[in-house]
């Protein structure tokens, strides 16, 4: 279910912020089944429900969390199944993997279209933020560039406290 108005598809953009969460999964699930469509990929059943457990929190979950909330509704599932599903969502852009935590969240940008994520990630309560500040990805690329260097990958992570516990930290 697409966000309603403009009030809602802000609550989407916010993790930090208390929000009905439900409608960032809805939003995501929708995304990734017209954004897969228009890709000619399929977006099965595993595939879809790994995306949901991803979008559960705006908390990155690694790997083998997400096999054991997989575990919970379909039985024994073995690492590769996990696996081969994160990379098919990576691969579409659905989802991003947060290097410094080994964990996935799910890709908040409007799209689908590359972008080049900074991501803020609350050292306390362990919520990401995804954020894509086109200037930011812009001055990354010309100064690659003045390198001679041919980037391929551009994620930044930034680690301190979210507002909330920046209010409560002592």
């Amino acid at each position: 279910m697409a966000p309603k108005n403009a009030a809602q598809k802000a609550d989407l953009a916010e993790a930090f912020a208390p929000h009905d969460h439900s409608l960032c999964v809805d939003d995501a699930l929708a995304r990734a089944r017209e954004a897969c469509e228009a890709a000619g990929v399929r977006l099965t059943p595993i595939r879809e429900e790994v995306l949901r457990i991803v979008w559960d929190s705006h908390k990155p979950i690694g790997a083998y969390d997400v096999l054991a909330r997989l575990a919970e509704k379909h039985g024994n599932p073995k690492p590769p199944t996990v696996y081969r599903a994160l990379d098919f969502l990576l691969e579409q852009g659905l989802v991003h993997r947060i290097e410094s935590l080994n964990a996935y969240i799910g890709c908040s940008h409007e799209n689908g279209d590359e972008h080049s994520s900074q991501f803020l990630i609350c050292r306390e309560c362990g919520n990401a933020k995804e954020i894509s500040d086109p200037a930011i990805g812009a001055a990354l690329k010309k100064a690659a560039a003045a390198e001679g260097f041919k980037a391929e990958k551009r994620v930044i992570e930034v680690t301190g406290l979210c507002h909330d516990c920046a209010g409560t930290a002592q």
